[in-house]
């Protein structure tokens, strides 16, 4: 199976969206709004930490992918 630029170009162009969403989610600290009572929090900290934890894992989908491609466009 051969690759393309564009679809290299596409996984690089995710993974760059996939850090940034990663730096934000980590820059919120849900560990400082459970310290709060439940009605003043800003946002739910169980969803920033399931957010997180699918970003990783998209992440880490990206970079498989990326590790797949050999010299040539030719995917293993």
């Amino acid at each position: 199976m051969s690759t393309s630029d564009s679809e290299n170009e596409f996984l690089h162009e995710l993974q760059i969206e996939v850090e940034a969403e990663l730096t934000i989610v980590e820059a919120s600290r849900p560990e400082e709004e459970m310290r709060l009572p439940a009605t003043e929090w800003r946002f739910d900290p169980t969803d920033v930490e399931r957010a997180e934890i699918g970003l990783r894992g998209l992440r880490d989908a990206v970079e498989a992918l990326e590790d797949d491609i050999r010299p040539g466009g030719h995917v293993a």
